[in-house]
This record gives structure tokens, sequence and C-alpha cells, in this order.
């Protein structure tokens, strides 16, 4: 059988993804209640542009057990591009979502209010780590 060997760079895609998709289901932005009494009201990324942050995420996982599912033939579309693809469109979806939140202010970006938020822009910059790697990896075969 001809698979691709899991390397360094897909395994830390993979843990990337899985990072980026936990916080995903946290808090990304949390505006504190008023004077009157009002609960805080959370947003997450499905909220917003973070739906673009879970997809890519997705994808990453999709790409990386692709050539496991495929069987013996290799896949095409299991290069560092795709990556790259999916690395931009989160990282897209992540610097929108605070331009989508500036009228309801920044204060709601602290960490120990939008965890989420912050725990996806580490996965992020764990998965642009991770392309890189894999578009630096020696071709096998």
């Amino acid at each position: 059988m001809h698979r691709r060997p899991l390397g360094r760079g897909r395994r830390l895609a993979i843990l990337s993804a899985v990072v980026i998709l936990a916080g995903c289901l946290l808090p990304w932005y949390t505006a504190l209640g008023g004077a009157t009494g009002l609960p805080a009201r959370e947003f997450r990324a499905f909220d917003g542009s973070g739906i673009l942050v879970f997809s890519a995420a997705l994808v990453v996982v999709a790409l990386a057990a692709l050539p496991y599912a495929a069987g013996d033939r290799p896949v095409a579309v299991d290069r560092w591009v795709s990556y790259l693809v999916a690395t931009a469109i989160a990282a897209v979806g992540l610097l929108i979502w605070p331009v989508d939140m500036l009228s309801t202010g920044l204060g709601g970006f602290l960490p120990d209010r939008a965890p989420g938020f912050w725990l996806a822009a580490i996965g992020l910059v764990g998965l642009a780590r991770a392309t890189y790697e894999i578009a630096t990896e020696r071709p096998v075969g």
C-alpha cells in the first residue's frame, strides 16, 4: 500500500486543528451586563466569521485523513498548498472577528473573557507552523 507517512507537519496540523476546534466551543467574546443587573452575553465562533475558522479546522482534519481513506493510490490534494489555503481561510475568519465586534468594545477580548478566541489564535499559529513544516518536508517516494 502506498500511503504518505504521517510526518511531523501533519501531526502538528492535526493537533492545531483540535486546539482550534476546542477554541471554537469556548466563548470568543463576552459583553458584560450593565448596571441594571443584566447578565453577561457570550458570543462563540458560530456567531460570526469564526465559522470560517471552524470550517478550516475541519478541512485540515479531513486533509490529514484523506490519504488513509483513499486506499492504495496517492491523493493529489494532499499537498502543502491545501494546508496553506485552509490556514489562510482560518486567518481571515480570525482577523475579521474583532472587526465584527468593534461596535461592542474591545474589553470583551481580554483572555479571561474570550478564551476561545485566544485558543483559536494559538491553534492558528500552530497550523501556520505545520503548513511550513509540510511545505519544507522531503518528498516521499
